[in-house]
Order: C-alpha cells, then structure tokens, then sequence
C-alpha cells in the first residue's frame, strides 16, 4: 500500500492474487506495460462518468494488487499529476464521499481505501485550491466522520493486503490539516476523531503504525495560532484514563493492556517529533505528550 510513499513490494507479493484467491472484480483495464504515470493522463483526458464509477469501484476489489497497486495508485497519478478536469474532481470528490459514507461490507476493503483516495483529493486542493470553502469544509466534516467510525481494525493481513482504516483516515485528516484554509470548527471535528482512535476500547494493540499515522495531523494542527495552549492541554486531558472498567486495573486484561499501550504510542509519536521540532507551536506538545505518559497506569 502507499502509505506515504511508494509500494511495498515484498507486501504486494505476500498479498498477491495467487495467495489469496481473490478473484478480482475491477472492470477497469489495466496498461500493458504497466507505467500508471503514463496511462493516467491518457484515461482521465477521456474518462466519462461511468469510468470513474468504474474506478471508484474497482478500491474495494478483493485482489490487493488491483485495489492498490492499480486502482488506488492511478488515482493518485492522475491527481498528482493534474489530469483531472474540475468537474471530474469533483465528481470523485462526490463518489469517494459517498462510499466513505455507506455501511462497511464484510471484506472490509471499500472505505477505508476510499477515504485513502479521499487524502488524495484533499491533497490536490492543498497544492492548488479548486474546492470552494463549503466543499472543503464537507470534506472535512466527512473525514471526521469517516476516522470517528472505524471499528473494523484489521491492518495488513496476509493474502489479503491491507485495510488500516485507522491510518487512512489519519491520511485524509494529515491532508485537512495541512491545509491553510481549514477552519478553526473543521480543526476540532478533526481533533475529536483523532482523539476517538487514540486508544478506542474496541481496538486491538495497534502494531501497523496507527498511534504514528494518528499523531502527525495532530502536529501540523499545532501550528495553528488559533488553537492556544489552553486548548491543547484541554484536548491531551481528553486522552487520559477515565473511570471505565478497562482502566481501573489495566493489567488484568487485554482491554487495559490495549489502551496502556495504544495510549503510550500516540503519546510518544508526538512528543518524539514535537521535541525536535524547531517551529515553536509544534514544540509546545511535548511537554503535554510527557504529562499523557505520566498520567498513565
């Protein structure tokens, strides 16, 4: 998967078709000769409607190297690259939203590479505006909604490839965060889903990277001068133990042990990266990630 770079191979083979048994279901044909970067100006120069429903589709294909190494990665291109037209963005921006929006099926895969793809589009507005202010703040208002409502945890698993819809909302929101035009509001709505994934008591230990991918909007959103100190230790108050059962004795179960240790990740990706920061309101975190740890069983 791309998570923040380019495609893991080794993953790609393990979860490979031949593994797996997944019979693909993308209608999209896929180029010959392979370059996505090529073959993404030439189909969105003549996609229609139907070809980006037909795309869209094709991010929750059971086979891992169609729904990421083909259909999520010609998104990407094609939006990095600037093939889209407007409308076409925005009619993506209207068919991604909505499957991030809809119930998840059993396979697990269609949302959370929806709200990956999402990441993308939000991305492409950060480089160069083209949504107008209501659309960004609907966007955001749907990757909190998205993050927030995770409850299939599943990461990568073998012959299968990866879900992580933890990650990939933490992607989208990264995006959100990144941009200058987000509002103070979306800001929040944003830090409240973070925040509902720290350590959610239905969540197993997180071991793909979670608490780190959680952690880095959460930085960038520190540079806001809106948000004052004040309110960011209001907001790490949020992540301290409370009253529940699975946090009166953390060591008699996995509920506790979980949150310990799902806590203490997030907690020491920020403060790792809030400490070397030279930009002064990302730093001011650190002392604050030091308080969460300390706060801990």
């Amino acid at each position: 998967m791309r998570h923040a770079g380019m495609l893991v191979a080794a993953m790609m083979l393990a979860a490979s078709p031949a593994a797996a048994g997944a019979a693909s279901t993308c209608a999209v044909a896929r180029p010959a000769d392979g370059d996505l970067k090529a073959y993404a100006a030439t189909f969105f120069a003549k996609a229609r409607l139907g070809d980006l429903e037909a795309l869209a589709a094709c991010l929750g294909d059971p086979d891992p190297a169609m729904r990421d190494g083909f259909a999520f990665t010609l998104w990407s291109e094609g939006l990095r690259g600037r093939h889209l037209s407007a409308a076409q963005m925005r009619r993506t921006l209207a068919l991604l939203t909505e499957m991030a929006a809809v119930p998840e099926d059993a396979a697990g895969f269609r949302r959370p590479f929806a709200a990956l793809a999402l990441s993308e589009i939000a991305r492409a507005d950060r480089i160069e505006a083209w949504m107008t202010d209501a659309e960004l703040h609907a966007l955001a208002r749907t990757g909190a909604a998205y993050l927030r409502g995770v409850t299939d945890y599943r990461g990568f698993v073998p012959g299968e490839g990866w879900r992580h819809g933890v990650a990939h909302g933490s992607d989208l929101a990264l995006q959100l965060a990144l941009n200058p035009r987000l509002a103070r509001a979306d800001a929040d709505l944003l830090l409240g889903a973070i925040a509902s994934q720290v350590a959610p008591a239905a969540s197993p230990y997180y071991h793909h990277g979670e608490s780190a991918r959680l952690a880095r909007p959460v930085l960038f959103l520190a540079r806001r001068a809106d948000i004052d100190d004040a309110a960011w230790a209001a907001w790490f108050k949020t992540l301290y133990p409370d009253s529940s059962a699975r946090w009166k004795d953390v060591h008699t179960g996995d509920a506790g042990l979980a949150a310990v240790h799902n806590t203490t990740g997030f907690a020491n990706a920020i403060y790792v990266s809030a400490a070397e920061a030279q930009d002064p309101q990302i730093k001011r975190l650190a002392p604050l990630a030091v308080e969460l740890l300390k706060a801990l069983p």
